[in-house]
């Protein structure tokens, strides 16, 4: 390849510098339009770098040298080679511009829906939302586990909102086995997406609830622990004439007696019966079947399983929330959002969906008072869902 000027040529190597002899030019008017990018030297013949990059010198004869604009041009080839991309920010480019571009779609695409299909678009929304949700509470629940593996941390070791993450999170995914298990024949999938968009409260966790659905099937679910109440509180006052200690007996006579005439019963009416549910007949292990049934109803957990496997699963879930209970008397009601509040008093069987958050901290602190004081009696704490919450002021209808 040749550079040629007026009368000069130079041969360019592609893997070498020429310099090309150029005529006469005035002395830094040249480097000036090049830049530093380029050598110039003015010593009898002045000379310009001729970079391999550059396939010819376009220079002008007849007039003494190249004009400002090859100049110029010449700049600019060599600027924008200097100036190109690497491998990795070409491929940074590429997925920004791909990302821009899908949140541009998915905007316009959710406009439609929401202007033609408003009601898919609520569930859509609330299906991807649930998705996030999902996704975020499987990583928070790694990273406690991790945490708890590393430092060897029991479960009651967790701070309050540790503990209810993991025992959330195992309830819901306890939930989604089933459709997992219905999910794996052939083509099952369209059927389970049919059951979840027609029985949404059974099949589906909280995650997938528009606002109005979780209002209203909380509503359904305490409906139906609030059936159980008269038959546990039946079998309370059955069994009151066959507890030894007078003392006792006239306790539990006292406080039945309020709970039929509607009252709403002290912490401390409830603590003088601690003795009487930790022995026969009122102690976990001296349950009848049907009273474990109407209490699993109460703690919204089936009730057709065995007896030995409704003893051990109420005892589980009662001695969860008691150490949910000391964990959150170390942190404070104060420090609970109205949220976190009122998700509190629902798991413990208060329908807080009917009542302001101000009274919900109340109730919550009566049950404080009365978890924080028991130590063996996990009876008390069971039956206390029903004797707690049934004549609170604004529950009953």
């Amino acid at each position: 390849m040749r550079c040629q000027t007026n009368a000069t040529y130079c041969e360019l190597r592609p893997e070498e510098n020429i310099f090309c002899p150029l005529p006469h030019w005035e002395d830094g008017a040249l480097q000036g339009v090049l830049g530093s990018d380029c050598s110039v030297g003015f010593s009898g013949h002045p000379r310009t770098l001729c970079h391999p990059e550059a396939a010819t010198c376009s220079l002008w004869t007849g007039l003494g040298g190249p004009s400002v604009r090859d100049l110029e041009k010449e700049k600019h080839f060599l600027m924008s080679s200097k100036l190109h991309l690497s491998p990795k920010a070409d491929v940074k480019s590429l997925i920004s511009y791909v990302v821009t571009k899908t949140k541009v779609i998915s905007g316009k695409y959710h406009r439609f829906l929401d202007r033609h299909f408003p009601r898919f678009y609520v569930l859509y929304t609330t299906f991807m939302k649930g998705l996030q949700m999902i996704w975020a509470d499987a990583k928070k629940t790694k990273r406690i586990k991790t945490n708890m593996w590393k430092h060897n941390i029991k479960f009651h070791q967790l701070s309050y909102r540790e503990m209810e993450h993991l025992r959330q999170f195992r309830q819901d995914v306890t939930k989604c086995l089933f459709l997992g298990i219905i999910s794996i024949p052939p083509f099952a999938n369209y059927l389970v997406f049919l059951l979840m968009y027609l029985f949404p409260r059974q099949l589906l966790i909280k995650h997938f609830w528009t606002p109005k659905q979780q209002i209203d099937f909380l509503e359904i679910y305490h409906a139906i622990r609030k059936q159980s109440h008269p038959e546990i509180l039946c079998y309370l006052e059955k069994i009151t004439p066959h507890i030894s200690d007078a003392g006792l007996r006239w306790h539990m006579t006292e406080l039945c007696t309020k709970m039929q005439r509607g009252t709403h019963p002290a912490a401390q009416d409830i603590l003088a019966l601690r003795e009487g549910f930790s022995k026969r007949p009122l102690g976990m292990d001296q349950l009848p079947t049907l009273q474990m049934k109407a209490l699993s109803r109460a703690m919204l957990l089936t009730p057709h399983l065995p007896s030995a496997l409704l003893r051990h699963r109420l005892k589980t879930h009662t001695t969860v929330i008691h150490q949910l209970d000391k964990a959150l008397a170390k942190l404070g009601i104060s420090q609970l959002t109205s949220q976190e509040v009122k998700s509190a008093c629902y798991l413990r069987g208060l329908n807080s969906t009917l009542i302001a958050e101000e009274r919900c901290r109340t109730w919550l602190a009566e049950w404080l008072q009365i978890s924080c004081n028991l130590k063996a009696e996990l009876s008390l704490l069971l039956h206390n869902v029903v004797l707690l919450s049934i004549n609170y002021t604004g529950t009953r209808r």
